[in-house]
């Protein structure tokens, strides 16, 4: 590796909602984030599923027959 040219890495705080919910290392001291895993719906086990039946009601309410057989 060559000699200074690489970034300095420093302590680092990530913080979500002005709480600090990580430290690591970064070449920033603080990186402000919208999402991360400790609230997310994917990896706290409380994600929604979409009501496909409901979609598909509303799909045939609106378009009917006409929609499947427009080809033929």
């Amino acid at each position: 590796m060559q000699k200074d040219i690489h970034p300095k890495a420093v302590p680092c705080k990530i913080i979500y909602q002005g709480k600090v919910v990580l430290e690591t290392m970064s070449t920033r001291p603080e990186i402000h984030v919208d999402v991360w895993s400790g609230v997310h719906p994917f990896w706290t086990g409380e994600e929604r599923f979409l009501d496909a039946e409901g979609r598909v009601d509303k799909f045939n309410k609106r378009f009917g027959d006409s929609y499947r057989n427009r080809g033929k």
